[in-house]
């Protein structure tokens, strides 16, 4: 669904298991998937990923050079390696690199879903039971519901994937070309320009909420969002 507001890739050769992957980690969010590593590359270099599910030995790129380039660019990227190989030297190679988890195949689907939910708790993509918290706007994501000092806010269309974006980045800037590949999909006949309607709906929509936060915009670079205080 475009209005997703986690979106996770996989990278993985085997179509079988790639689909028994996404069929796994699909009630969490959009999830992209790809069969070798320079499409693994491609798609992590976009920045608009949440997680990744990253096989080791791939056509192409493999998963070790694929997780180097990943953290150096994207250090707070969850990092899930997905192998058949269950040797310890290459797993100490994975966490060196900066692996965040590692699942030797074959897996419990359980185990795989409940390793993801984790990391993407941590770093605050799916927040607590779904909970992100700024300023004084509450977001359940789980539940695709706002509340602003416990009052529900009615975000349309895209506007709600567009705050929890923006949410999760916190204090960070994000380009309008991230929204958009994230939100829209960088395919998308639309064009960027849709960006700043939206931004300009959900400022007004917060601002009428008295929500306690700030969307600024960066001329030509992109847009931040930070918490402020009560006046």
């Amino acid at each position: 669904m475009a209005e997703n507001t986690v979106k996770l890739l996989i990278v993985e050769d085997d179509y079988a298991l790639n689909d028994t992957v996404k069929e796994t980690i699909s009630d969490l969010g959009e999830v992209v998937q790809v069969h070798d590593g320079n499409e693994g590359w491609f798609e992590i270099e976009s920045g608009v990923y949440d997680a990744v599910v990253l096989d080791v030995m791939l056509p192409g790129q493999d998963g070790f050079t694929i997780l180097k380039k990943a953290k150096e660019q994207f250090p707070n990227l969850p990092v899930l390696m997905l192998t058949a190989k269950g040797e310890i030297a290459d797993k100490m190679q994975g966490f060196d690199l900066g692996a965040d988890e590692y699942i030797t195949k074959p897996f419990y689907k359980e185990e795989l879903l409940a390793r993801l939910k984790t990391l993407l708790r941590h770093t605050g993509v799916l927040g607590q039971d779904g909970a992100l918290e700024v300023g004084n706007v509450q977001i359940y994501v789980d539940q695709h519901k706002v509340l602003v000092d416990d009052t529900e806010v009615s975000l349309q269309g895209r506007e709600f994937g567009l705050l929890v974006y923006l949410v999760q980045h916190v204090g960070q800037i994000v380009t309008k070309d991230q929204i958009f590949d994230r939100l829209w999909g960088f395919d998308s006949d639309t064009s960027l320009t849709v960006v700043e309607v939206y931004m300009s709906n959900l400022r007004k929509n917060l601002r009428q909420a008295e929500a306690q936060v700030n969307i600024k915009t960066l001329r030509n670079v992109g847009y931040t969002l930070s918490a402020t205080t009560e006046e």
